[in-house]
């Protein structure tokens, strides 16, 4: 039977771990992707509630209000708009990236930041839109 190696003390790592890497660009966009397709499934759930209570008339549309006018809930619609903006502007940079377009290191990092800014400015403007009134769903 042959012998098997002894340990001695010093375990290395089976994978990189992510206090190896430095982190990029490119790196916080797939994970944010990812987080964002994650939080686009539950504000789903949302949807879901604020069309039921469209459905309910006036009382069930106030009852939603209660809640999505409290500060809590105006965090979370910002955050299901942002999300929803970034994983459609990421998506566009999937798809070019999946017909061959963009790999290059340096316009990867500016479209990333680009993904990051477009959709914090469309998250914005359209929340700022809605919450003015402009788009009538508030009296």
């Amino acid at each position: 039977m042959a012998d098997i190696p002894q340990k001695t003390g010093h375990v290395r790592p089976l994978s990189p771990h992510l206090t190896i890497w430095r982190w990029q660009v490119t790196m916080l966009a797939s994970i944010m992707h990812r987080a964002t397709g994650m939080a686009l499934s539950a504000g789903a759930i949302v949807l879901a509630w604020w069309l039921v209570s469209i459905s309910n008339g006036p009382e069930g549309y106030d009852s939603f209000m209660v809640y999505a006018a409290m500060p809590l809930g105006l965090v979370v619609l910002f955050g299901f708009t942002w999300s929803f903006a970034f994983h459609f502007f990421n998506g566009i940079r999937h798809l070019a990236w999946d017909l061959g377009y963009g790999f290059d290191k340096h316009f990867a990092t500016r479209t990333g930041f680009l993904v990051l800014a477009l959709s914090f400015l469309i998250a914005i403007g359209v929340f700022a839109f809605v919450w003015t009134g402009h788009a009538g769903y508030l009296r």
